[in-house]
């Protein structure tokens, strides 16, 4: 059996005028004039057919079971009240959560944060991380940062940075295998490092758009869990590995590991930034997202045209 629920405009200008007793109160609150809500409780008497008030020379006063009504009436608006007062205030703490990849967070994420918190020291950011796409609706997260395409169903997507990659090494271990500059595929003969989530088949694409893919058929390999160990262990010399050049822009400036190809080549994917679309942005999150934008441009100026 469907439930009755009167018109709501109505007995919302009931429980305003119940709550505040008074029709210049309630007008003034509901932004319109006294005559519309004399309207309104007209079309709410008619809907019930019993009379709620009583128009009285100075105003007008609950009866009897006006008043039996409005006690049921006001704690239920109450509790709605209360309830979306809760909820748009639901991540307006000063916190601000960040899903990611364990390598993003290590090598450009977190680098930059202190110039966040400069500009904004009343926020704080949370990271968290993970490979997987997050779910927005059961993860209480503000963004996640994803490397794609950007195409996420109920997101917006902010795209940071493309995806460019080449072999990198270090110079001790170029010197050692590869001494002649004008034969750096000597390297590929070596030892390929290889993370869990960036397979060989980005040493391949790599190989592949700069001819390379014989010398690389055979080359023993080594494995690690992230892209972090992968690149830590390259600049050990203990092999060469493939780089993201958007992460390791300042191990590279820095000379902790050289480019000795120096040819990159895009993989056709970028790192996004992903919030969701039904969700109304609060301050911080308008901060945090301006700032990565501008973080992310800098970066985006620093790499390679190919």
């Amino acid at each position: 059996m469907s439930k009755k629920f009167p018109p709501m405009n109505p007995l919302r200008a009931f429980y305003v005028v119940a709550r505040t007793k008074s029709l210049t109160k309630a007008a003034k609150e509901l932004h319109v004039g006294q005559s519309a809500i004399s309207k309104q409780l007209d079309v709410l008497e008619k809907y019930l057919g019993v009379k709620l008030f009583r128009r009285e020379q100075r105003g007008i006063s609950l009866t009897h079971i006006g008043q039996e009504y409005a006690d049921r009436i006001i704690p239920a608006f109450e509790q709605i009240s209360g309830a979306t007062d809760s909820l748009l205030e639901h991540g307006n703490d000063n916190k601000i959560r960040v899903r990611t990849y364990t390598t993003f967070a290590a090598k450009w994420l977190i680098p930059r944060l202190e110039d966040f918190h400069k500009q904004h020291p009343d926020l704080s950011v949370l990271i968290t991380n993970s490979v997987h796409n997050t779910d927005f609706e059961k993860d209480h997260i503000d963004f996640s940062i994803q490397l794609g395409t950007g195409e996420q169903a109920d997101t917006v997507a902010d795209r940071l940075f493309d995806d460019i990659i080449e072999p990198v090494c270090s110079r001790e271990f170029l010197q050692k295998h590869a001494p002649e500059a004008l034969y750096p595929q000597a390297l590929l003969r070596t030892r390929l490092l290889v993370s869990h989530y960036r397979p060989k088949g980005e040493w391949a694409m790599w190989a592949q758009a700069c001819a390379y893919s014989s010398e690389i058929s055979d080359t023993p390999q080594m494995n690690f869990s992230s892209s972090v160990l992968t690149w830590q262990a390259a600049m050990d010399g203990l092999g060469i590995a493939i780089g993201q050049k958007a992460l390791i822009l300042e191990d590279l400036q820095e000379g902790k590991l050289i480019t000795p190809f120096n040819q990159p080549v895009r993989t056709g994917l970028s790192f996004y930034l992903l919030r969701p679309k039904v969700r109304r942005e609060s301050r911080k999150t308008a901060l945090f997202r301006d700032w990565i934008l501008a973080q992310a441009a800098t970066t985006q100026s620093l790499l390679p045209d190919c």
